[in-house]
């Protein structure tokens, strides 16, 4: 059997302590009124239903990862909002949740939110493995099924490239590892999201 290593998430190289400007923070609860999220809901929408589009007529919310190795997650949408943290590692899943001009409003697994610009961002599709979690690693399996051989361990909070999903599992595809894991154990991927 294969473990595959744990791989940290760090991302807060720093906190910001700055105090936004009071018109920053007006413009900021403005557009969180006016485009509240709802929720990391299906982005394929609910049976019959269209997905809500954003202003650059992909849906909302969705998944997408890190591009670059540092990324500074900003209070508001443009670069005169102070940093509140910095992504330091490229490929983590980010979940768009509202969009402004070019600017993208993000959530990471951890719930925190903040504003990156949109080329900072890639349509790769990546997952952690049940960064809810401590303690005991997630099987992957040769096949979608549970009684397929166990090929690989994953620690919680493991990053890996999501090549399919389908019918519940998601096929993970690393330098380490290859296999199927159940989609309920990771973030980065809906509820019975199809990834083809």
């Amino acid at each position: 059997m294969v473990w595959a290593v744990f791989q940290g998430m760090s991302r807060r190289l720093h906190k910001a302590r700055a105090i936004p400007s009071a018109l920053g923070m007006a413009m900021v609860a403005a557009l969180v009124l006016v485009a509240q999220p709802t929720g990391s809901a299906n982005a394929q929408g609910a049976a019959g239903a269209a997905p809500k589009l954003g202003p650059s007529g992909l849906p909302l919310p969705r998944f997408v990862s890190l591009k670059a190795g540092r990324v500074n997650v900003r209070v508001g949408p443009g670069q005169g909002y102070k940093v509140s943290w910095v992504f330091t590692r490229s490929a983590l899943p980010v979940e768009i949740v509202q969009e402004f001009d070019n600017w993208r409003r993000i959530r990471d697994s951890d719930g925190t939110e903040g504003w990156v610009f949109h080329s900072l961002l890639v349509g790769k599709r990546t997952a952690v493995v049940a960064p809810w979690q401590d303690g005991d690693p997630l099987p992957i399996r040769a096949a979608p099924n549970d009684t397929a051989e166990i090929t690989a361990y994953l620690q919680p909070k493991v990053v890996s490239s999501v090549a399919t999903c389908e019918g519940g599992w998601c096929r993970l595809v690393d330098k380490r590892f290859r296999g199927w894991i159940k989609q309920t154990n990771l973030w980065g991927v809906y509820p019975d999201e199809v990834i083809d």
